[in-house]
């Protein structure tokens, strides 16, 4: 198994930011470079060890899922294929290979977009206390993991002092961003889910919920950051679906269970993680990517 990338250094470039996942750095001009490493966080906290080859899983599937979206949604990407990038990156390429993307700088919305088709995780905390999602009433008696009547618009804030975004009302977006911005980024969101879900079908996958970050390029509205990956995205198995409980997932919940049976208390310093748990959760990363994408081979050449 390969070694985590748990933390770039790409010399004196300018670090814009560094995510729970993703180094950004600032280039000349209005450009970005976004690096996913192979970090892993869980109950907001990032982890002593990384799974292996994660960053590499995220960007491709986020590259394949912008391609496929192209005619429903511009987005932000200016390229992944390390020949094209600038030469000041080249020293580096063997940290950026298969898992950076050089992007167009947008203006983000403070909004993450969250789409949910099915009755689980938070939704399913929140329906059983109230009988509604984030405000939204739904019938009675739903079970968890139940299919919705149909797909809701589930927005929250974005909150960068750590913790998780808040959940807010659709009129709590109208007020932040305006309605005509509110109303595109909602029927942006629909059109996604729906279109991504058709394909995640076609591969014996169901899309149970996902969220999407947008911004703005010359007034113009781009999907940015990633697209429909495992870390942001909750994907079941269609074949061994059965509602009334919760569903095997291809995420990190073998990491998930494993922070629960030792009884961490979620404070800092994050454990490590077993050798077993982390090739369990790097092999559901690639279960995802193959279903997905189709391919059997992550992209891996640093060669300029």
């Amino acid at each position: 198994m390969p070694n985590a990338l748990l933390q770039t250094d790409l010399g004196n470039l300018a670090l814009t930011a560094r995510g729970k996942v993703r180094d950004i750095y600032s280039l000349p001009g209005d450009h970005l470079l976004f690096v996913a490493t192979d970090r892993i966080s869980a109950f907001d906290h990032v982890l002593g060890s990384g799974i292996p080859d994660k960053g590499r899983i995220l960007t491709q599937l986020s590259l394949f899922w912008f391609d496929f979206l192209k005619s429903t949604v511009p987005n932000h990407l200016v390229t992944a294929d390390l020949s094209e990038f600038p030469r000041v990156l080249h020293p580096y390429l063997s940290q950026l290979d298969g898992r950076s993307m050089l992007v167009k700088r947008a203006k983000m919305f403070p909004i993450e977009c969250v789409v949910r088709g099915y009755l689980s995780g938070s939704g399913w905390k929140d329906y059983q206390q109230s009988g509604a999602v984030c405000g939204i009433p739904l019938p009675r008696g739903l079970r968890e993991s139940d299919r919705l009547p149909e797909p809701i618009f589930t927005p929250a804030a974005k909150i960068h002092t750590g913790g998780h975004d808040e959940n807010i009302s659709f009129e709590k977006v109208v007020q932040t961003i305006g309605i005509t911005h509110a109303n595109a980024l909602r029927d942006l969101t629909m059109d996604i889910y729906t279109k991504a879900t058709k394909h995640a079908a076609s591969k014996g996958l169901i899309l149970a919920d996902t969220k999407f970050e947008f911004g703005l390029i010359d007034g113009t509205i781009v999907l940015a950051d990633e697209v429909l990956t495992p870390d942001s995205s909750r994907y079941w198995p269609a074949e061994t679906y059965d509602p009334g409980g919760p569903q095997p997932s291809f995420d990190k919940q073998y990491v998930r269970d494993y922070l629960e049976s030792i009884h961490w208390n979620k404070q800092a310093p994050a454990p490590a993680l077993p050798d077993e748990v982390v090739l369990r959760t790097r092999e559901k990363y690639l279960e995802a990517f193959h279903l997905v994408t189709g391919r059997n081979e992550l992209i891996n050449n640093s060669t300029v």
